[in-house]
């Protein structure tokens, strides 16, 4: 067992410690024998892996793990925690892999040190500074949306880092210290560990504003040294009346971060002077009622400064924070902030997350438990998980926008009518609470009451606010919505909506589609619609095709997959005598009076067929090309793949008073890239009474545009014409073509 020292550091003053530090510290409160063997088994071969290593400082590697261990302890984490702190960098620096992890600690360990190397494991390749930098945070909060875990041994990580961060150089510490006020403060913030959040953002401050820092430390010392005789009086004074009045209690000081004041100072535009809470002293007691009871005996006390008073108890914060604030003068003219908190509510105001769910000794972990119980207990976690889980349809980049915008600056606090607090980023609307409520009632909303009077969805709320949804189980949601909702989640859920009704809509068109190219395909060989639907045996279709209903088929037929004809093959459908065949079937001269192609005479013993190149239709300008073996295929005349030709080619024309006959027709459609563009041409396009079939689009991220490209079916070249006209009428639609193969 390595020997107890302990020594200062010589960049910091922080204190170094020993196993036998963090060995202390867990043993007062885990004692299972089998735990405390995990975690000097995880110790020893964290010292083994990292033997030989050394930090920038000059100090042997495995001092940082030992840190990280400690910080770990104090928040009173868990067994697997604190072995995943010191095996937190055992497989990205050393040979040791997840699998080892794994089998001789467990999946639990295992899974957290994985999640934490994938942090590590960034790789610049293609991506630029700020496409990587966006993409490592994401994997934080991926990891931690699985396993809140891994943000507590991460903070640890990064603190421990912070503290011994003079070994770096001068670039890279600005750049770590802003990388932690922008990602791992608010995510601290948010958990509630006030006691990593505020070390983690005076000491980013000391390297990012070292002068501001230095000034606000020294005003600090100074107010602290000039007031102190007056702070003690009021501490005795309050003492006094509670012990007379037989109030349990205990008081300690407190003094605001250099961080808290900078923000007040510089970004608040306060002078200091006129920071009240820069003292504060804070009494903690047993009760709910006791805090009430001493509030009323402090307001008795001295004069309470309008405006200052803050019941958090009441209204907690969405990080759990419970406490009740009040701002008084003295009787010597100086100004307190007083926060009055039971025992339990001082433990979560220090530690947030980690003092409610830490660890005790005899309870069964189970880290899905845990993440619900997070989920129900912290609303705006649910939402993370939730956008977390939505991230594959973003960018990095986006997907910490939306967690920027709906997570960490969720600053404006409105009420349901039950009295529970939602929180919400400025300029949200009811619809953005609706969401928030349930998907359900974001769903089928259809106006709101604030503050009890009707409004529109796009009303912006602001904190204070007791919204009530009125929802219509008829309701949908419909385009606008989109640019109604503010937060990433609500727009995320609106635009599931909207897919899946232009899916439903696609499907039907589809199915009209097929059911078309069905019939057509029996009336070719002589049959009429009643029957052809007897000849339907859906015993051979799902035996041949495994497709067991109407619908069904007529979809994958629209999609090519069966054909129609595979399907009258399959079933064995034989051609009535003396019908003929065309359109897109090889024509002979013979048959001309179903031919919707004529051709000259001499021609006759020649099979004709539509080109599939170009996709002649009727009304187009067309000429034949004469193969050798294969008689004369349709072209249009403006085909490139006949440019050239002269010996080959002869008239031929349309035929009048063409049959009732639709011809296929491959087409792209160019527009700017916006939300339910698909449904907009598809209705469209149904409008006209034209079919659609293999539809496929993609998005071209250069340029935000979309290519959609599709098969419709068209009885001419004057329908197809006026088609065009009418989706170049779309918005965002700006060019359409036929497609030349």
């Amino acid at each position: 067992m390595p020997e107890r020292k302990k020594k200062l550091l010589p960049n910091g003053g922080y204190p170094m410690h020993t196993f036998e530090d963090v060995r202390e510290r867990y043993f007062a409160y885990i004692t299972n024998p089998n735990d405390r063997k995990m975690i000097e088994s995880a110790y020893l071969l964290a010292k083994e892996k990292h033997e030989g290593q050394f930090r920038r400082s000059g100090e042997a590697y495995i001092q940082h793990p030992i840190e990280v261990a400690y910080i770990l302890t104090e928040l009173q984490s868990g067994p697997a925690t604190i072995a995943s702190g010191f095996l937190h960098d055992v497989v990205e620096d050393t040979d040791t892999t997840i699998e080892y992890i794994a089998s001789r600690f467990g999946e639990e360990v295992a899974k957290i040190v994985d999640a934490l190397t994938k942090i590590q494991r960034m790789k610049l390749s293609h991506m630029t500074a700020e496409d990587f930098e966006a993409e490592d945070h994401r994997k934080i909060f991926l990891g931690m949306a699985q396993d809140v875990r891994v943000i507590l041994v991460k903070l640890a990580d990064r603190l421990h880092n912070l503290r011994t961060m003079d070994a770096l150089s001068p670039e890279r510490q600005v750049a770590l210290s802003r990388e932690t006020i922008d990602v791992f403060v608010p995510i601290a913030h948010r958990l509630g560990i006030y006691t990593l959040q505020s070390e983690l953002q005076d000491l980013s401050l000391k390297y990012l504003e070292p002068a501001a820092y230095k000034r606000i430390q020294e005003l600090v010392n100074d107010r602290f040294n000039k007031k102190k005789e007056s702070l003690d009086n009021l501490k005795k004074r309050i003492a006094d009346i509670l012990f007379e009045q037989k109030i349990p209690f205990r008081m300690e000081s407190r003094v605001k971060s250099i961080y808290s004041i900078y923000r007040k100072m510089y970004e608040k535009d306060h002078d200091f002077d006129d920071i009240y809470d820069v003292l504060a002293l804070r009494i903690i007691t047993e009760s709910v009622l006791n805090c009430y009871e001493i509030l009323g005996i402090v307001h008795s006390t001295y004069t309470p400064i309008p405006g200052r008073f803050k019941d958090y108890i009441a209204m907690p914060k969405p990080n759990l924070y419970q406490s009740l604030h009040t701002s008084v003068l003295a009787g010597d003219g100086n100004s307190y902030e007083i926060q009055i908190r039971t025992e339990e509510m001082d433990q979560i105001a220090e530690t947030g997350v980690a003092a409610h769910w830490r660890y005790k000794e005899g309870t069964r972990y189970n880290a899905k438990d845990e993440q619900k119980d997070i989920e129900e207990n912290l609303a705006w976690f649910r939402d993370f998980v939730s956008l977390s889980e939505d991230n594959q349809s973003k960018t990095a980049k986006e997907y910490m926008s939306s967690l920027t915008n709906d997570i960490f600056g969720a600053n404006v606090y409105v009420f349901t009518p039950m009295g529970k607090v939602i929180d919400l980023p400025a300029g949200s609307t009811p619809l953005d609470f609706a969401y928030k409520i349930h998907t359900r009632v974001g769903d089928t909303a259809v106006g709101a009451l604030v503050n009890g009077v009707g409004v529109a969805l796009n009303t912006v709320l602001k904190t204070g606010d007791v919204c009530e949804i009125r929802t219509s189980k008829n309701a949908q949601p419909n385009d606008s919505w989109l640019n109604i909702a503010k937060t990433a989640s609500a727009k995320a859920h609106i635009r599931r909506a909207l897919q899946k009704r232009d899916e439903e809509f696609l499907r039907e068109d589809r199915i009209k589609t097929g059911r078309t190219a069905l019939l057509d395909s029996f009336r070719l060989n002589g049959f009429g619609e009643e029957e052809a639907l007897e000849l339907l045996d859906f015993q051979k279709i799902e035996n041949e095709f495994h497709i067991s209903n109407m619908d069904d088929l007529c979809v994958a037929i629209a999609s090519r997959n069966p054909t129609a004809s595979a399907v009258l093959s399959a079933l064995n459908v034989r051609k009535k005598p003396n019908i003929t065949e065309y359109a897109s079937r090889p024509l002979k001269p013979k048959e001309v009076d179903d031919n919707p192609i004529q051709v000259g005479k001499g021609m006759s013993g020649l099979a004709i067929s539509l080109s599939h190149c170009c996709n002649p239709i009727p009304g187009d300008d067309v000429v034949g090309y004469i193969t050798k073996g294969k008689g004369i295929t349709v072209h249009r005349r403006n085909c490139p793949n006949i440019a050239g030709e002269q010996k080959r080619l002869i008239d031929v024309s349309w035929k009048r008073d063409l049959g009732p006959s639709t011809y296929p027709v491959d087409i792209q459609v160019f527009a700017n890239d916006r939300p339910n563009l698909l449904a907009a041409i598809l209705q469209t396009l149904g409008a006209k009474g034209v079919g659609v079939s293999d539809l496929h689009a993609k998005l071209l991220p250069e340029t935000m545009n979309d290519i959609i490209e599709m098969t419709v079916s068209v009885p001419d070249a004057k329908v197809l014409q006026d088609a065009f006209a009418d989706l170049l009428g779309i918005k965002g639609v700006y060019e359409i073509k036929r497609i030349i193969h």
